[in-house]
Formats: C-alpha cells, structure tokens, sequence
C-alpha cells in the first residue's frame, strides 16, 4: 500500500532498440495476457447484459441488429481501454492509477454511447447497455486485480516481469534508495547496479550492500548497457547538477532505456504531490496533512456507522466467544488495558482476554525472551497466552471488543497501532506524530506483516498512514485486512 520514493518517469521519445530483450519480451507477454482478459471480460459482460435485458429470446419487435451492436461494443470498449493508455507498462502492476485509467475507459465510453445515440436518435436499450457498462467495468477491474496479484507473487519469488534499474548518486542515497526498492520488489524495479561519483570510485570492484557499482558519473549509458538496464534511476547527488541531468536525457534517447527521477522527498502519497514547470524548472508542490476538516468528520461518522453495524451483525459470535474464554481460564473475560489515543489523551482499550490474570506480573521474567525491537514486547510462543487466546490471536478475533472504542470516538477503524504509556513516554518528536490522529482496529501495519514487521517498519507505515490518510485508503486497508486475518502473517 506505501510508496516510500516517488519514482518520477521521463521516458524519451523514439524506437526502444536498446531496452534488454528478455525484459521486454515479458513486459509485452503479460500486455498480451491483460488484452485477452480484458476480451473475454468485455464479452462476458456483453452476454450478460443481452440475456438479462431480453432473455434467452432475443428482443422481440426490435430493428436493431444487437448481432451488429454487441461486437460493435466490444470494439469501441477495446479502442477506449486503449485510447486511456490502460496497457501502458509505466502504471501497470503497481500503484492506482491502471484502475482510475480503466473506470476512466468505461466512463468515457458510456458517455460517448449516451451522446451519440442522443444525436443519432438510436433506440438501442439503455437496460442492456446500462447492465452491460455496469457488470463490465467492475469485471475488468477484477480481471486487472487478479493479473496484478499474480504478477505480485511471481516477482516476490524473483520472476516475473520487473524493470531492471541502474541507480545513479551519492552512496547514502543510493544505498537508501535501494533498501526501499528491496523492501517492496512486487513493484517491479530490481536493482542491478550502480554508479557513484568519480571520486569515490575505487580501482578494485566495489559494492554497496548486495549491488555492484559498474560505473561513474561519466559513463551512466555504457554502464545501463554493459548490465541490461531498461531503467536509469537518479537519486540525490550533488554532482548530478541539472544541466547534467538534461543532457542524461538526451544521451538515452532512442536507447530504450527510461530515465527517472527519484528526489529526496519521502513517504508522501502522490494526491499530496503536484507537479508545477515553473521557469523550466518541474517544481513539486507537497500539500500539507489534514489532521481535521470535514473529511475528518466524515471518517468519524463512517466509522461510527461501520462499527455498529458490525457489532450487530457479529453479536452471536461475539457472545460465543465470551463463553469460550470464560470456561477455558479464571479471569474476566474482557480485559480492558490503558491505551494511548489521539492528542496524547489515555483511554482504555477493550479486548478479549487472551492471557492468564497475572500476565503483567510475569512479563519481567519473559523480557529478556523478546522477539522484536523497538519499544514493543513481542513473543511467539509466550508462556502468558491461553489455548482459547492463541486461536483467539490468530485470527485476530480478540479485537472484537474495540467495536466499543469505535463507537466511544475514542478509535478508529483505520489508524495506527494504540501505543502504551510505558511506549509513549521514550517517544522521540518523530515518533510522537503517530498521536495526530486517532489509533485504528487495523493498518498498514496490520496488513503489511504485523508482528513481523520490525520497529523500525512498524512505525514507518504508521507515519505514512497519519501524513497521507483517505477515505479510499481506509477502505483499501479494510479489504486488505481480510486477506492479512486469513492468512494470519505475523499475528500471535
């Protein structure tokens, strides 16, 4: 879900003779295999939308040739999917912007039919273009959707088709830029070299972390060349001044090779960033973070409105679950432990007990047994945990209870981890920004590995989430964590 280095494309214009074969050749195999999904989809939905307006009959009494207009229809959706750029490799597999490209097709399509057939008084049924529209954009986003989490999966076990970069810069950017390019490879950049400055090129081969250095400042072509690089990736350098850069530019043009731009702005979402040329210069405008507002008062109500939903539909299962921890261990059934909230202020935290009634009072002989860094304490197989809690933490049932907090205000369903005092009070000023916005149910960190994620990344998609937070990222999250309590990574 996070993008932790804007990656700012600047492909040239001209015959991509240079761009590495291989690389290509899965590039356009899975171009194929989108445009055949996209077909079937297209005719499915147009099937659908036939049969469900008419029949198995057929219109009765019609003049219109539907034998003519179907495949007609196909056509233009096909030509429209096109025209939006929906195959373009630069937005494929990573990122938002294939979905809005192909709703956008769809949209741009179904006003184009409604205009035309406005002016050339056509009588074709708006029930089956409506069904057809209807059932084929949210099919093709499913198509895309399942292409994507295949692509993912192939290039998380090292195949797959992935942009092969070549990154050029200082070696502390570098070496940044790479650890983020690692730290995500589903989004298709593998990194396969790079150059550093002239003065810090060693006469013996030379690598940063797991990455060759082929190169310097002054061969950047030769050295994409000599490695198969079809992108050429710069970061922060003071060397690498625009005039430099520009005429970079022109040197890979008609090389096939695309050059972007990675500046020293991180972690921001790109809604927040907008392009502005000023005097030839492609300035980035950051728009601030919007802790309140009426965004944020809707974010309260829907919240609100979700969670007492829920808590009646899972009441039944919310009372087997009582009975379930009542009879397995002595104590309460809901523990309710002081949490940190929103603006510093504390309030308690309600969750199914999961543990034995004196866990606090071992945790101090359990301490030197901790499995992660940072300020949190967390154990695989902790002693403390009961048989009914395990299951319980697996599929994260023991959360139920926060439903209540949802309801008080005093969370959300979205946001980041509820801290401890005991955490609150070690706080540096960065951390402490997690506290502008309410704690959530879920979050990045839920959905992106849990208590197997480090410290360090814990608290890095927690300040991602609190800077660059939306509705639609809420409901993106709420999806994902389905799929993460399913598959129960990282809880215990």
């Amino acid at each position: 879900m996070t993008s932790a280095t804007l990656l700012t494309p600047a492909r040239k214009a001209g015959p991509e003779r240079g761009r590495p074969s291989a690389t290509r050749s899965a590039e356009r195999a899975y171009v194929r295999v989108l445009a055949v999904l996209d077909t079937a989809v297209l005719a499915v939905a147009i099937l659908v939308g036939y049969v469900g307006r008419f029949g198995e009959e057929g219109p009765a009494g019609s003049d219109i040739p539907y034998v003519v207009v179907a495949p007609g229809l196909l056509l233009a959706w096909l030509v429209s999917l096109r025209a939006m750029r929906c195959y373009d490799d630069r937005v494929l597999g990573y990122g938002a912007d294939e979905y809005r490209r192909v709703s956008s097709a769809s949209l741009r399509l179904a006003g184009g039919i409604a205009i035309a057939g406005y002016i050339a008084d056509v009588g074709v049924s708006r029930g089956f273009l409506g069904i057809s529209l209807a059932v084929g954009t949210v099919g093709l986003e499913a198509a895309r959707f399942a292409a994507r989490k295949r692509l993912h999966r192939a290039r998380d076990r090292g195949a797959g088709w992935s942009r092969k970069v070549l990154v050029v810069g200082d070696t502390a950017h570098v070496l940044e830029l790479v650890h983020t390019l690692h730290r995500e490879p589903y989004a298709g950049y593998r990194v396969v070299g790079a150059c550093i400055p002239d003065a810090l090129l060693a006469p013996v081969p030379q690598r940063l972390g797991d990455v060759p250095v082929v190169g310097s400042f002054r061969g950047i072509p030769e050295a994409a060349t000599a490695i198969g690089a079809d992108t050429v990736a710069v970061t922060a350098s003071g060397e690498l001044t625009a005039t430099r850069l520009r005429r970079l530019g022109w040197q890979l043009e008609g090389t096939g090779v695309d050059l972007v731009v990675a500046p020293a702005l991180t972690d921001v979402a790109g809604p927040r960033i907008h392009t502005r040329p000023v005097a030839g210069l492609p300035l980035i405008h950051v728009e601030a973070p919007e802790f309140r507002g009426v965004r944020k008062l809707v974010k309260g109500l829907v919240d609100r409105s979700i969670a007492l939903v829920a808590l009646l539909l899972l009441l039944p299962a919310v009372v087997v679950i009582a009975l379930a921890v009542k009879l397995d261990s002595r104590g309460p059934v809901v523990f309710r432990q002081t949490r940190v909230g929103q603006g510093g202020r504390e309030f308690g935290v309600f969750k199914f007990r999961t543990m034995v009634v004196n866990a606090d009072a071992l945790l101090a002989d359990l301490v030197a047994r901790n499995e992660t860094d940072g300020l949190m304490f967390k154990m695989r197989d902790d002693p403390r945990v009961t048989r009914v809690g395990r299951l319980l933490r697996k599929w994260s049932l023991d959360e139920l209870p926060q439903l209540a907090n949802v309801l008080l205000g005093q969370m959300s369903l979205v946001g980041p981890r509820p801290p401890l005092p005991t955490e609150v009070a070690r706080y540096d000023g960065d951390v402490a920004r997690r506290l502008l916005v309410k704690p959530g149910m879920t979050g990045l960190w839920q959905v992106s590995g849990r208590s197997d994620l480090s410290w360090e990344d814990g608290i890095r998609l927690d300040l991602y989430y609190v800077e660059n937070w939306s509705l639609a990222a809420d409901l993106a999250i709420l999806w994902k964590t389905f799929g993460a309590v399913l598959r129960s990574r990282g809880a215990y």
